[in-house]
C-alpha cells in the first residue's frame, strides 16, 4: 500500500506535469509560426512572372514579389490593397497540400499584421490569391498563407459569392489560356476595424481578370459587396474605370493610353463564357 505522503506527492508531481503541457501547448499554438515559405527550402518550380503590361501601379510604393505572387501592402490598412499572379492552365494541379501556418510576410518592410488579429472577429482570414490556385508546388501554396496576402471577409461571402467568383476563374484559365489576376480589398479611411493592429475590414472587393498581349486583350473586372448574395456573377461586373476611381490604382499604366482607356471603360462580357 502506497503512504498517503507519497500518493499527495505523486499528485502534485502529475498536476504540475499537466500544467506545464497545457503551457506548452498554448505557447506553442499562440507563438510558434515557421521563419518563411520562401526560396530556399527545396522549391525547384520556376518563378512565375507577370509580365509589365498586366502591372498596376502601387499608391504606397510597398510593393512586395513573391516566386509566384506579388502585393503592394498598405501599412494603414495592415493588407494588400493589390495582389497579383499569373493562373495557367498547369498550375490548376489538385495535389494534396497540407495546410500551412499563417505567418507574417517577411519580404514587407513594415511587417504585415498578426493573424492573431482575426482570432475572435468573427471574420475569415480571407485569401487574395487563393490557396487553391497555387497546388502546383508546396512553396507556391505555402506563400499563399503570409498574412500579407490575407484580408477581413465575412464568413457566408468568403464562401459563398466570392468563393464563386474564384471557381470561375479558374474555368477560365482552363478555356483561355493564362490569365492575369490582380484583386484586394477596396481600401479607405472610415473602415471598421480588427484586433490590436487595427486591421481594416473591407466592405467591397475587387477582381480584375485579363488576357492576351498588348496589342489583343480582352479583360473584365468585378466589383462585390462583402456579403453573400445570391445574383449572377454578371451582375458584379463593372468598368476597370470604375475600379480605379474607388481604389486609386492604374492597373493597366503600361498599356497605350487610348487602348487602356478603350478596354478599362468597356463592358464586354460576351468574350467570357461564364
Amino acid at each position: 500500500m502506497v503512504p498517503a505522503r507519497s500518493r499527495r506527492r505523486n499528485k502534485t508531481i502529475y498536476s504540475i506535469l499537466m500544467v506545464v503541457v497545457i503551457v506548452a501547448i498554448w505557447a506553442f499554438q499562440n507563438f510558434y509560426t515557421p521563419d518563411s515559405y520562401s526560396v530556399g527550402e527545396g522549391d525547384t518550380t520556376v518563378a512565375t512572372r507577370i509580365p509589365s503590361h498586366f502591372m498596376p501601379t502601387s499608391t504606397t510604393g510597398a510593393i512586395t514579389e513573391h516566386q509566384h505572387f506579388m502585393l503592394s501592402y498598405s501599412e494603414p490598412h495592415e493588407q494588400a490593397e493589390w495582389v497579383a499572379y499569373l493562373l495557367k492552365k498547369e498550375h490548376l494541379t489538385y495535389d494534396d497540400r497540407k495546410r500551412p501556418y499563417f505567418i507574417e510576410d517577411p519580404k514587407v518592410r513594415s511587417k504585415s499584421a498578426d493573424w492573431r488579429n482575426y482570432k475572435g472577429s468573427g471574420y475569415d482570414r480571407g485569401h487574395l490569391c487563393p490557396a487553391g490556385d497555387r497546388r502546383f508546388s508546396e512553396q507556391a501554396y505555402n506563400e499563399t498563407f503570409y498574412t500579407s496576402n490575407i484580408s477581413p471577409q465575412d464568413r457566408e461571402f468568403n464562401a459563398g459569392v466570392w468563393n464563386r467568383l474564384e471557381q470561375q476563374v479558374r474555368r477560365w484559365a482552363k478555356k483561355e489560356g493564362a490569365l492575369f489576376v490582380v484583386t484586394g480589398g477596396v481600401l479607405t479611411n472610415d473602415l471598421d476595424e480588427i484586433g490590436s493592429e487595427d486591421v481594416a475590414v473591407p466592405n467591397h472587393y475587387y477582381k480584375i481578370i485579363a488576357a492576351g498581349t498588348p496589342k489583343s486583350m480582352k479583360m473584365l473586372g468585378f466589383l462585390m459587396k462583402g456579403e453573400e448574395s445570391n445574383k449572377s456573377l454578371k451582375q458584379f461586373v463593372v468598368p476597370i474605370d470604375e475600379i480605379e476611381r474607388r481604389t486609386g490604382i492604374d492597373f493597366f499604366q503600361e498599356l497605350p493610353n487610348t487602348l487602356e482607356a478603350t478596354l478599362e471603360s468597356e463592358i464586354k462580357t460576351s468574350e467570357w463564357k461564364f
